[in-house]
C-alpha cells in the first residue's frame, strides 16, 4: 500500500468515529437507566375490599414501559402493564373473603426488570356472629343455661321476653360465654320467646322454649309418684341403675353402666332434665345408661306418663316401657311374663315412634306383637308426652294425647299367655345403640355422642 492509501484510511477512520459520536450524543437513543429513575404515577396509592367479591381501579403513569403483578391468589389484575407516558386503568378482581379476619396483598409495578413500586391492597371480612345452640329448652323451674358466642367484631344479644335474660349482652371479638336464665314457668303450657343476636347488619334468632312444670291430673285419679328431675345431678335413691355387658339382651352394641367413664356419666341430672347419654369411650367401647323406678315394688293399673326428647342418629333406639316386678324367671320367663313398650324409636326410622304388647302368645319372636307406629315430627330434638292408660282390662297408650295402640283382654285372651298384665309393672328408661331393630340399618358412630332427655316421669292411679 503506497502513502497516499494509508492516509486516506487513517481520515477515513476518524471522520467515521466523530460521526458516531455525534449521533450518540443528540438524544435520538436512549442513555443507560440507572436504578431508581423510573416515575410511576398511580392512583389510588392503596387500595380496600370489603368482604364480597368485587373490582377495584387503579390508574397508572410511568415514564418507561411497565408491568404490574399481585403476590395473592384471591386478587387478579388487567391488563397487566403499560406503555410508557400513557395512563392506564388497571382492573383489579378481588374474590369474597370467607375468612373471619381482614387479609392483605401487594401489587408490584415493574420496569426494566426494577421494583419500581407496590400498592397494598386489605380486603375487610365480613363481620359475623356465630353461636354455639340454635334453640333453647328449659324445664319449668328457674333455670339457666350456657351458651358461647363467636365474633369476629362488636356484637349484642337481645331477649324477646320479660321471663328470659342474657348476660353479658354485649361482648367484642372472639368467643364468649353467654348464660342464659328464665323465670319459672307457672303456667299450664310450654311457652316461647327468643334471643336475637345482633353482628353489623346480620341478626340471628336463638328459639328459646320452657316447658311448664304445671302437673295435670287426669281425672278420676290421683298421682301416687313422680320425679321432676329439677334436683341433685344423679337420679335419686327411686332408681336402679343397670349395669350390662355388650350383648346382654338383642344383640345390642352399648355397655350399660352407672359409673363414670372417661369423667363423663351416662345418667345425669342437670337444668332440669334427666340426660341419658351414649358416647365412644377412650377404650373404643360404647357406654349408656338404662334405669328402673323402683322396680321392687313397681305399680299395678295407672295412668304413666314422661315428657322425652329424643335424640338423633343412625343406631339409637330409645325407649320409655316397663316389665314385672319381682319375676320368677324360671316359673315365668319372658314373653310369658308380659312387657309393655310406651315409647320406642329407631334412628334409623326417624321421628317413627310406636307402641307394643308382648306376651307368651304375642310377641316379636313370632311376629304377633300387639303393636302400632305412628309419624311424631319433631320426636327427635324436641319434647314429646308418651303415656299410658292401663286397666284390668284394657292397655291404651298416647303420644301428645293421641291414641297410639288400644288393646283389650278381651281381644287377646283370657289366659296368662294372652294377657299377663295383672301384677305390678315398673317403668324404664333407656337409650340403647345399635341391635336386632337399633342396628337394622347399620350404626354410625360419627353421630355419638348423642342423648336422650326426660322432663319428668309421673304416675297416677284410680283412689
Amino acid at each position: 500500500m503506497n502513502r497516499t492509501a494509508l492516509i486516506s484510511i487513517i481520515l477515513f477512520m476518524v471522520f467515521a468515529t466523530q460521526s458516531l459520536a455525534s449521533c450518540g450524543s443528540n438524544g435520538d437513543d436512549p442513555a443507560p437507566v440507572k436504578p431508581g429513575s423510573v416515575t410511576v404515577n398511580v392512583s389510588p396509592e392503596n387500595l380496600v375490599a370489603d368482604a364480597a367479591a368485587s373490582e377495584l381501579s387503579l390508574s397508572v403513569t410511568a415514564d418507561a414501559d411497565w408491568s404490574i403483578s399481585t403476590n395473592a391468589q384471591w386478587v387478579s389484575v388487567r391488563p397487566s402493564g403499560g406503555l410508557k407516558n400513557e395512563t392506564t386503568v388497571v382492573r383489579v378482581s378481588v374474590s369474597k373473603n370467607a375468612e373471619l379476619s381482614e387479609r392483605k396483598a401487594s401489587l408490584q409495578i415493574k420496569s426494566r426488570e426494577e421494583n419500581v413500586k407496590t400498592i397494598e391492597l386489605v380486603q375487610y371480612p365480613e363481620y359475623d356472629a356465630k353461636v354455639s345452640a340454635s334453640s333453647l329448652t328449659f324445664g319449668g323451674q328457674k333455670s339457666s343455661a350456657s351458651i358461647t358466642v363467636s365474633s369476629n367484631t362488636e356484637w349484642s344479644i337481645l331477649s324477646s321476653a320479660g321471663w328470659i335474660a342474657v348476660s353479658p349482652s354485649k361482648g367484642e371479638a372472639g368467643e364468649t360465654d353467654v348464660t342464659v336464665k328464665v323465670e319459672a314457668n307457672e303456667t299450664q303450657s310450654t311457652r316461647e320467646g327468643a334471643l336475637v343476636l345482633k353482628c353489623g347488619d346480620k341478626s340471628t334468632e336463638i328459639k328459646v322454649a320452657q316447658l311448664s312444670d304445671e302437673i295435670v291430673v287426669p281425672e278420676g285419679y290421683t298421682m301416687v309418684w313422680n320425679d321432676e328431675f329439677n334436683e341433685g345431678t344423679v337420679p335419686g335413691s327411686d332408681w336402679v341403675h343397670e349395669n350390662w355387658a355388650a350383648g346382654h339382651v338383642n344383640n345390642e352394641l352399648q355397655t350399660y353402666t352407672g359409673k363414670e367413664i372417661d369423667g363423663k356419666r351416662t345418667l345425669e341430672v342437670k337444668d332440669g332434665f334427666l340426660h341419658i347419654n351414649c358416647f365412644k369411650g377412650s377404650d373404643g367401647k360404647i357406654y349408656s345408661g338404662r334405669i328402673n323406678a323402683r322396680p321392687s315394688e313397681g305399680w299395678l293399673y295407672g295412668y304413666v306418663e314422661a315428657r322425652i326428647c329424643l335424640p338423633e342418629g343412625k343406631g339409637t333406639w330409645p325407649a320409655f316401657w316397663m316389665m314385672p316386678s319381682n319375676v320368677d324367671w324360671n316359673t315365668n320367663p319372658w314373653p310369658y311374663c308380659g312387657e309393655i313398650d310406651i315409647m320406642e324409636e329407631v334412628g334409623a326410622d326417624p321421628n317413627q315412634v310406636s307402641s307394643s304388647l308382648h306376651t307368651g302368645n304375642y310377641n316379636h319372636t313370632k311376629n304377633t306383637q300387639k303393636t302400632h307406629a305412628m309419624n311424631c315430627p319433631g320426636a327427635e330434638g324436641e319434647f314429646h308426652i308418651y303415656a299410658l292408660e292401663w286397666t284390668a282390662d284394657e292397655i291404651t297408650t298416647y303420644v301428645d294425647g293421641k291414641v297410639q295402640l288400644k288393646v283389650t283382654k278381651s281381644q287377646m285372651g283370657t289366659d296368662h299367655a294372652d294377657w299377663p298384665f295383672h301384677y305390678a309393672f315398673y317403668p324404664i328408661l333407656n337409650l340403647a345403640w345399635g341391635g336386632d331393630w337399633g342396628g337394622y340399618k347399620g350404626v354410625d358412630e360419627s353421630a355419638l355422642p348423642v342423648t336422650m332427655k326426660v322432663d319428668y316421669v309421673r304416675i297416677f292411679q284410680k283412689q
